[in-house]
């Protein structure tokens, strides 16, 4: 006898009303995909949601009370009843209105249905509902609650996508930092080109403020205000993101700060705060640091250096903040002058030439040319320490040094004084990443050109003109359309999460990888037209990295925030390798570090080795990064710091020697090719003579006399071709039997 259970849900103690299908608007949305309660959020990017997943009941489950009030449930009768509550279009409606779109619903459903079939018992009021279904004493649509339960389960955010949403909600960053507004700041923008003395002016206020904050781009800027400021007998600490020097021999901080602009606080209060380069607001992966530094800093007198292209977005922003902004205009102090005529060989390079690349095989490329018309040239490129472009600068800047001549990539373009009277760009496309973090290659902005070109003929320097030009004729009139047209205004600044965010979307979503969270972050975040989100794929990829590793999410963060890149395969696997160590709680030693980089290290041979040498520093530059983070996991900064200076200096030896380098890469490879060369005829002889003698012949001989083969490998060999040529011949006897 079948037995139907309508009456016994209310002894099952249901949890949700059963749907029937006339009865489907009363169910209330938890979550709509087009609304926040804000008015019109966009909706979320569902392919990021990843299910968590839900084991079937297995065997060893409790009693299955269902089976015992009804009867054990027809499997087959139950999954056609799942395939048709699937179709019914009613339910498809329900589930958007309840935030599973297309995708979610399908894949919530195909969990559903596999929990259920695959399960030995379910809940005993899903149990009594599924037999109602089967005996027809229910309807399909009765199953929703149940299935909407499951769904949540699998997708948690649907359960909390308002509070997701609040959380990623970055429209008022103004707000995130209350000492800034609890203060009234006065904004002064010093607007002007490269060479213009706006950074001086704002510097001079620095110097002459009982306390000072100076945030630059880079090292080598905060690096030269450091010493300026130390040097004009007003103390000054130095910080940046691998490296605290105090001013004050007992450690105690100094009133004034030059530090990386990413290590800037926004608790400290200062009289005055310098920002410079404003105009990189707008970079698609640093941005945030000048947005942080402009919203956050509690300076009664904030001073901001850069492109007149920023002023309108300063404007607007501190607009925001209820603070007005004082434009303050320079004009460049030297003239510049871009030349009729490029340079087109290198035979007529004249003393304070620097040849502009964009890319290191050009660098190596020029500098040989160079170096074999006679000339000692320098070298400057992205990846040097700073200490070897500091050194290669001061070569070339030394009048009574016979290097007169600079090959450099855009690295130049800010941090670095030197004495250029004419630039010559080699090529005027360049390499860039976008917003999404595709790789490009176009023609370099005005903005990029102009940086680069106002480094000729700068103010105090023995050139008191500079010029402009490049090495090939047909670049050069694309050259002065670039530069004769007016920088493009820097329409939005950079945001990027923070910790303590993702940190409460974890809260929410305790199984999600980091790196999902963030994908899930950025597709709710909400921002409005003066902002944009920055490029997150480092941090994605290094959180995908050491994703397997076990880390609290607060050390997982920090790893992932970790300056390096990751084109650099030795720099991302001793991460990897820092982060397996830190996991199982064992400090990394100077010990453990010297063994895994191998140090001490020799001068470079050849190109391949100055490569390594550079990615080694940049292993030393991570773990000084990490020491300041995890200081008792990194305990040994001060003897790795010293071995950096030493692996400085040895790439500086390098660098010096860098066309020697080359040459040596070059042969290297030439060799390589003959290699290749003969080991191809090496191969087609081993095969000839194999045909006359089985590998017994004159070739034989030949490599034994050379060393290259042993009795005992000679031996090995005849025995393995004995063997192939003994399987072979019985395949094909074996093949003729088959026919």
């Amino acid at each position: 006898m079948r037995r139907c259970a309508g009456p016994l849900l209310r002894l099952a103690g249901r949890r949700a009303l059963p749907l029937r299908h006339g009865a489907a608007a009363a169910f209330p949305a938890s979550f709509s995909s087009s609304s926040d309660g804000s008015g019109g959020s966009r909706a979320p990017d569902t392919s990021l949601f990843v299910p968590v997943p839900l084991k079937p009941v297995g065997d060893a489950a409790e009693e299955d009370v269902g089976a015992e009030l009804t009867r054990p449930l027809d499997k087959a009768e139950v999954l056609k009843s799942l395939n048709k509550f699937y179709k019914r279009k009613e339910i498809q409606r329900l589930g958007t209105e309840n935030g599973l779109d297309a995708r979610l619903f399908h894949q919530a459903f195909i969990s559903f249905r596999k929990y259920i079939m695959e399960s030995s018992s379910v809940s005993a009021d899903l149990h009594i509902i599924l037999n109602d279904i089967c005996c027809g004493a229910g309807h399909v649509d009765d199953l929703f609650p149940f299935f909407l339960r499951h769904a949540k389960q699998i997708f948690p955010m649907l359960d909390c996508m308002d509070d997701l949403r609040k959380i990623s909600d970055l429209r008022l960053p103004p707000n995130w930092y209350p000492e800034a507004r609890a203060i009234q700041r006065k904004i002064i923008f010093h607007a002007g080109p490269t060479n213009s003395g706006k950074t001086y002016h704002a510097i001079q206020r620095f110097l002459s403020a009982k306390s000072g904050i100076y945030c630059g781009p880079l090292k080598l800027l905060a690096h030269e205000i450091f010493q300026k400021s130390n040097a004009a007998n007003v103390p000054c600490d130095l910080v940046t993101g691998e490296e605290r020097v105090y001013a004050n021999e007992d450690a105690r901080q100094a009133s004034h700060i030059a530090c990386t602009i990413e290590m800037c606080s926004t608790n400290t209060p200062y009289e005055v705060a310098v920002i410079d380069e404003i105009q990189m607001i707008r970079d698609p992966a640093r941005g945030w640091a000048w947005t942080r530094a402009l919203l956050g800093l509690s300076a009664e007198e904030i001073h901001v250096c850069g492109e007149a292209a920023a002023i309108d977005l300063v404007t607007e922003l501190m607009y925001t903040t209820g603070e007005e902004v004082e434009v303050r205009n320079y004009k460049r102090l030297t003239p510049l002058t871009v030349l009729d005529y490029a340079l087109e060989s290198l035979d007529n390079l004249r003393p304070g030439d620097c040849i502009v690349c964009f890319s290191k095989n050009d660098i190596y490329s020029v500098s040989r040319q160079v170096e074999a018309r006679g000339l000692e040239c320098a070298v400057i490129y992205g990846s040097l320490p700073p200490g070897t472009k500091l050194e290669q600068a001061k070569k070339f800047n030394d009048p009574d040094d016979p290097c007169k001549i600079l090959v450099a990539t855009d690295a130049i373009g800010m941090g670095l004084n030197l004495c250029i009277k004419r630039i010559i760009f080699n090529s005027i496309v360049k390499p860039t990443i976008n917003e999404k973090g595709e790789k490009e290659i176009d023609l370099i902005t005005t903005s990029q050109a102009l940086q680069i070109a106002g480094r000729a003929g700068r103010y105090g320097s023995s050139f008191k003109q500079g010029e402009v030009t490049t090495m090939h004729r047909d670049d050069l009139v694309q050259l002065k359309e670039i530069l004769s047209e007016p920088v493009r205004p820097v329409k939005a600044a950079g945001l990027h999460p923070t910790a303590e965010q993702i940190e409460m979307f974890a809260y929410h979503l305790p199984d999600a990888t980091l790196s999902n969270l963030i994908d899930i972050f950025v597709s709710l975040s909400q921002v409005d037209g003066l902002y944009f989100v920055c490029n997150i794929d480092d941090f994605k990829f290094l959180a995908d990295m050491i994703q397997h590793i076990p880390l609290n999410l607060r050390s997982r963060y920090v790893f992932c925030t970790a300056p390096l890149n990751r084109k650099e395969p030795f720099v991302c696997t001793t991460l990897l390798k820092f982060a397996r160590q830190f996991s199982r709680n064992e400090p990394l030693t100077f010990d453990w570090l010297c063994r895994h980089t191998k140090w001490p290290l020799a001068p470079p041979k050849n190109i391949k080795e100055l490569v390594h040498l550079e990615a080694v520093h940049d292993v030393f530059d991570l773990y000084l990064w990490l020491s300041y983070r995890f200081m008792d996991m990194f305990p040994d900064a001060a003897l790795v710091r010293n071995i950096q200076k030493k692996l400085d200096d040895i790439i500086q030896i390098g660098v010096c020697n860098i066309t020697k380098l080359i040459r040596a890469s070059q042969s290297s490879a030439a060799s390589g090719a003959a290699e290749v060369v003969s080991l191809k005829a090496y191969r087609s002889s081993t095969r000839q003579e194999d045909l006359k003698s089985h590998g017994r012949g004159s070739l034989a001989n030949r490599l034994l006399r050379e060393g290259l083969l042993t009795q005992e490998m000679l031996r090995q060999l005849e025995s393995e071709w004995q063997d192939q040529h003994r399987n072979g011949r019985y395949g094909l006897e074996t093949g003729k039997k088959k026919k």
